[in-house]
């Protein structure tokens, strides 16, 4: 079963793929790698692969790969008074702050106080994959007066990424050192840590892992392409993560990044 080719297929595994005949039949189909997702599943539903994937191995002796992904820092809006959220236009205000009170067409929660410790006027926020886009006109400590540069629906707890601006977050949340500590303990080949920013996530990563398995960088972030030759230096393996450079850069110019980081 030894592939003599320099292309690696990585497959996801998830609740659609979580049996010994389905991810043997995904083995044999081609994939190299298995990717155990640690922002969705339990220990339990992890482990429970982990031991089938091994299992798949001693059976067919030859060796597979398994890449536990980390969750890394997720950010979001709170929720909003509708069920169905809110529309927003082009040119309106809007304001996030961290009240958590449910949000309406003028204002919503963003409990995230290190996002307002780190955004400046000019600064853009943008929200559910960058499908919209907001101006920071002026801000403080707890609150973001924003202008909509691109308007659409916004509701309850979509993703927020800060393109403009390095975040003063941890490389590790919580979840992430619990969820290191459990795939080191299972056996893993490589683990991914997603978001990275600056080099010394990769060095924080190291540290904690060891030797216990090889570490890659998801370069998701444009700060991370600003450091990128340290973060490769730091790193074994880096994953161009074009869907997210997609949303927080121009879209032309995410093929260039990806020749570069090649």
């Amino acid at each position: 079963m030894r592939r003599h080719r320099n292309v690696k297929i990585v497959a996801t595994l998830g609740p659609a793929s979580s049996t010994y005949d389905q991810i043997r039949g995904l083995f044999e189909a081609g994939a190299d790698v298995f990717r155990l997702n640690m922002s969705h599943g339990s220990h339990p539903e992890i482990a429970e692969r982990h031991a089938i994937i091994r299992k798949i191995e001693a059976d067919l002796g030859t060796p597979i790969c398994i890449l536990a992904d980390l969750q890394g820092p997720k950010l979001r809006v709170g929720v909003f008074a509708s069920d169905d959220g809110e529309e927003l236009e082009v040119g309106a205000a809007f304001r996030l702050d961290l009240d958590d009170t449910p949000g309406d067409v003028a204002r919503v929660q963003l409990p995230h106080r290190e996002i307002f410790d780190a955004l400046e006027p000019g600064a853009h926020l943008l929200v559910n994959d960058g499908k919209i886009k907001l101006r920071v006109k002026d801000c403080g400590a707890d609150f973001a007066n924003c202008e909509v540069v691109v308007g659409g629906v916004i509701s309850n707890r979509k993703g927020v990424n800060v393109p403009d601006v390095v975040l003063p977050l941890a490389a590790l949340s919580d979840k992430d050192r619990k969820d290191l500590e459990f795939v080191c303990g299972l056996g893993v080949d490589w683990l991914a840590l997603s978001f990275v920013q600056r080099p010394e996530d990769m060095v924080e990563l190291r540290d904690l892992v060891g030797m216990k398995a090889a570490i890659m960088a998801k370069l998701e972030k444009p700060s991370a392409i600003e450091h990128l030759e340290a973060i490769v230096q730091m790193s074994d393996g880096v994953m161009v993560a074009r869907g997210d450079l997609g949303v927080e850069m121009p879209q032309e110019v995410v093929p260039v990044v990806q020749k570069r980081i090649l």
